[in-house]
């Protein structure tokens, strides 16, 4: 009977063991999540480059193994992802910040923080057509763009800010430069018009000819220009530096970068059919919120206040994006992150 009992209890404390091995090699005490990420395009290289850092810092200083579901599209979408479709994210940042308050307060969210500015530029290669003389004389940006032989895109209004601001910069230049840019290059292109007083970009935009490309988000045209099927398009500044572009600036009274231009910026506005809302133009400022039903919450505001410290702020100046510093935070803003930010209203 001895014999026999042996072999029986070593067979149990062995698998005991080796259920624990197993356990331990299995589970070590890291949770593993995946957050949510709907943004904009134009944040697509510095929030890679976010992901990968925050992962790291997560799993040395968190316990926690992060996985990210990164959706990128334009802002106006990023939005009504959360709003329309019911989809739940855990961050939303958008190339305006003026989308949240408009679009996801009160029902969505209570908070959003604004924490990055840019510019509209025109992006091009040395292959695109007549790139020399836009080098040369880029005050002529409009004519070059206007000749039947060359090719440029902006990405659609109505889910894109850079869309919208894109067409706001081509009216502003009317007033600037003192011709009809707008009509020239944007209503007898596009069934884009303006009425009178405002822009207004129907539901569905229209493009006449093959002259102009409008794609969903300012992004989507970057690998067109780059192929050489594109000639020029109007996209950030931070886009074009990370993607090596050639680009040229507009005066400040047109390209929506100046805080100082404000009151100027804003005799321009324009409907958006896809929301049925009036955007007048004004400085660029990037916005980001956790929305009330985020899944992972806490783990959302932990990324939130990664961003916007100073990691935050060398990631962007890393990928030439201007960084607002000390970010600003608006409505009930969580206690999570209010070291790193100044609280206003």
């Amino acid at each position: 009977m001895k014999k026999a009992g042996f072999p029986l209890i070593a067979v149990l404390l062995l698998s005991v063991v080796a259920a624990g091995c197993m356990g331990g090699s299995g589970d070590s005490g890291m949770k593993e999540e995946t957050l949510v990420i709907f943004h904009a395009g134009s944040l697509s290289v510095p929030f890679q480059q976010l992901e990968e850092e925050f992962a790291k810092y997560a799993e040395e200083n968190l316990g926690v193994k992060v996985t990210f579901q990164d959706e990128a599209s334009g802002s106006v979408a990023a939005v009504r992802k959360v709003t329309d479709l019911g989809k739940k994210g855990d961050i939303v940042a958008v190339a305006d910040y003026t989308l949240i308050p408009q679009l996801m307060m009160p029902n969505f969210t209570d908070f959003y923080v604004i924490f990055a500015t840019n510019e509209i530029v025109i992006a091009f290669t040395d292959h695109s057509r007549y790139a020399d003389e836009m080098k040369a004389h880029p005050e002529r940006w409009y004519e070059i763009l206007a000749r039947d032989d060359v090719s440029f895109g902006f990405s659609d209004p109505n889910q894109d800010p850079c869309g919208y601001r894109s067409v706001m910069v081509m009216k502003l230049a009317d007033y600037y430069y003192n011709e009809p840019v707008f009509e020239t290059l944007v209503e007898k292109n596009t069934n884009i018009y303006f009425n009178g007083s405002l822009i207004v970009a129907p539901k569905e935009i229209q493009v006449k000819g093959d002259r102009v490309v409008i794609r969903p988000k300012e992004t989507d045209l970057t690998a067109l220009v780059e192929s050489g099927s594109l000639d020029y398009f109007f996209i950030y500044k931070s886009v074009a530096e990370q993607h090596n572009l050639s680009y040229i600036t507009f005066p400040d009274e047109i390209n929506l970068r100046d805080f100082k231009m404000a009151d100027y910026y804003s005799k321009v506005s324009i409907h958006i059919g896809s929301t049925g809302k009036t955007i007048t133009a004004k400085p660029i400022v990037y916005g980001v919120t956790v929305p009330k039903d985020a899944p992972n919450r806490e783990l959302a505001l932990e990324f939130l206040k990664y961003l916007l410290g100073e990691n935050g702020k060398r990631i962007f100046r890393e990928n030439h994006q201007d960084f607002i510093w000390p970010p600003v935070a608006f409505g009930n803003v969580p206690a999570e992150i209010k070291d790193e930010v100044r609280v206003e209203g």
